[in-house]
C-alpha cells in the first residue's frame, strides 16, 4: 500500500482522476468498438424453369427490327428458308446483333440491300443493312467491328436508327438498276487476253445483296478496282446511308463513300474491250 493511499484516500481519487480522464480524450485504455456485423445478401432465387423456357419474348423496339411483328401467311410459314450464298450464316448475323437475312419476311414493295465490307490486312470488318418497308419508311442497321479470332465480335459499334422520309426513293430506283444482272463472282478479261483472277493482298472486298419479296441477288467482289468499280451503284448509297450518324463508324471510311475512281476504272475497262466472265467456284 502506497503513502499517497495510507494518507488520504480521497487525495488519491482527486489526483488520479484527472489522469484517467487525460487517458480517455487521447484513447488511451479504451477498448476499440465492436466490428460492424457483416451483412451478407441473400442469393437470388433460381429462375422458375417453366417462365424461363417460355416461348414469347419480350418485344423489340420496331427500330431494333423494322420487319418485326408479322405474322406469317401458310404460304410463307410453308416456303423453305430463303437461300442467300453470301458466306454469312444464320448465326453468324446473330452475332453481330442483325435478324438473319435468310429469315426476314419480304413482302412485295420492300426491299433489303446489305453490304459487307472485309479489308484483307485487317479483322475489322463491316456490314450495313438498308430496309425499306412497303408504307414508304426506311431503316438503316449497321455494324462495324473486329471480327475475328474469338466468339464474340470486339469494339463492336452498332447503328440502329430510321431514315429521314424520302430515304426509300433511291434504294426502290437501285433494286432495279442493272447492276444485279451481273455474274455473282467474276474474273476480269482484258482485250485480246486470258482471264486474270484477281489476288486480293492489301486491299477490301466486297458483298453486297438484294433481297426483294421474289427475288435474291448477291454480287462478291475482290480487291481489283475494275470489279469494285462494277458494283459502285451499289455500294456508294448503301454505305453513305450509314456515314454521318458515329464518329466510330466514320472512321473506318477515310474517303466516305466514294467509288468514284473504282467506277471509272470499271468504265474505261469496258470502253477498251475488257469484259467479265463468271468465276467458278
Amino acid at each position: 500500500m502506497t503513502r499517497l493511499s495510507l494518507l488520504n484516500p480521497l487525495a488519491a481519487v482527486l489526483i488520479l482522476a484527472p489522469l484517467s480522464a487525460h487517458a480517455q480524450f487521447f484513447g488511451l485504455g479504451r477498448k476499440p468498438p465492436p466490428p460492424a456485423p457483416v451483412v451478407i445478401d441473400a442469393p437470388p432465387p433460381p429462375p422458375d424453369p417453366e417462365l424461363y423456357w417460355e416461348d414469347t419474348e419480350p418485344k423489340i423496339a420496331e427500330r431494333f427490327d423494322p420487319l418485326g411483328d408479322r405474322r406469317a401467311s401458310k404460304a410463307e410459314a410453308a416456303a423453305p428458308m430463303r437461300p442467300i450464298n453470301n458466306g454469312v450464316a444464320p448465326l453468324l448475323y446473330r452475332l453481330w446483333g442483325l435478324q438473319p437475312l435468310q429469315t426476314q419476311l419480304v413482302r412485295k414493295g420492300e426491299v433489303i440491300v446489305e453490304a459487307w465490307v472485309r479489308p484483307s490486312g485487317s479483322v475489322r470488318q463491316v456490314v450495313i443493312r438498308v430496309i425499306v418497308r412497303r408504307d414508304g419508311r426506311a431503316f438503316i442497321q449497321a455494324r462495324a467491328g473486329f471480327g475475328c479470332c474469338r466468339a464474340p465480335i470486339l469494339r463492336r459499334v452498332d447503328i440502329d436508327q430510321e431514315m429521314i422520309p424520302g430515304s426509300d426513293e433511291p434504294f426502290l430506283t437501285l433494286a432495279q438498276d442493272d447492276v444485279w444482272s451481273q455474274f455473282e463472282e467474276v474474273l476480269v478479261v482484258d482485250k485480246g487476253a486470258d482471264a486474270v483472277e484477281s489476288l486480293c493482298v492489301n486491299g477490301v472486298s466486297y458483298d453486297v445483296t438484294l433481297v426483294t419479296a421474289g427475288a435474291v441477288r448477291h454480287l462478291r467482289r475482290n480487291c481489283d478496282s475494275v470489279e469494285i468499280g462494277s458494283i459502285a451503284p451499289a455500294l456508294e448509297p448503301v454505305i453513305g446511308a450509314a456515314l454521318g450518324r458515329e464518329p466510330l463508324f466514320d472512321y473506318l471510311f477515310p474517303k466516305g463513300a466514294d467509288f468514284s475512281d473504282q467506277a471509272d476504272a470499271y468504265r474505261s475497262f469496258i470502253a477498251s474491250g475488257g469484259r467479265m466472265t463468271a468465276r467458278k467456284r
